[in-house]
């Protein structure tokens, strides 16, 4: 007899695991915006502005890390809870931040 209130077991299948590579390989181009920033910064002349601007990219990268790792982290549950909205935000809000700081290291 089956209890009709109550939710079968999820199977997690391939989902949860295709989630996280996700996650990876959305960190790993961070990261390379990151490096390229550093590396503009670094081989150019360029203006205060750009390396402020890539000094923050790379802080801004360290956010997106934590981020990317507490979601990654939480998708090992066998009931991975949803993305809070706070995590969503701060995640939008890093790449609109590396997309800016991109902007002023080019300009």
């Amino acid at each position: 007899m089956t209890q009709p209130d109550r939710a079968p077991d999820r199977d997690p299948g391939l989902q949860p695991e295709r989630t996280r590579l996700a996650w990876r390989r959305t960190t790993l181009s961070c990261t390379v915006v990151a490096v390229l920033a550093a590396r503009q910064a670094v081989e150019d002349e360029t203006t205060a502005v750009g390396v402020l601007a890539s000094g923050l990219s790379l802080l801004v990268w360290l956010g997106f890390l934590a981020v990317a790792h507490r979601r990654v982290t939480a998708m090992g549950a066998v009931r991975p809870a949803a993305m809070s909205v706070r995590g969503a935000v701060a995640g939008v809000a890093c790449v609109l931040a590396l997309a800016g700081f991109a902007v002023a290291i080019v300009t």
